[in-house]
């Protein structure tokens, strides 16, 4: 995949996990790039549970893809959230 359909995916992914993912960030986790780079890092996340599991990675931009990466996208939220609840 090339960059603008990595921008793309990351994107969609992390719009996707903000809707889902409840708390502080829903709709708007502080601008379009922060929700690129949540997206691109649940995309990395995804991939590596994909393979794991035996589901495939994220190497195209298709349904089962933007699936693993919005999976990831809500591991990562999830984990920023956990950070910023316990630095409290």
């Amino acid at each position: 995949m090339g960059l603008l359909a990595w921008l793309l995916l990351g994107l969609i992914a992390g719009v996707l996990a903000q809707l889902i993912v409840p708390g502080p960030d829903r709709g708007g986790c502080g601008g379009i790039i922060v929700t690129i780079v949540v997206g691109l890092a649940g995309a990395a996340v995804g991939g590596f549970i994909g393979v794991q599991v035996g589901w495939g990675t994220v190497d195209s931009f298709d349904l089962r893809s933007i699936g693993l990466a919005v999976l990831g996208a809500i591991l990562v939220l999830l984990a920023l959230q956990a950070l910023r609840s316990g630095a409290r």
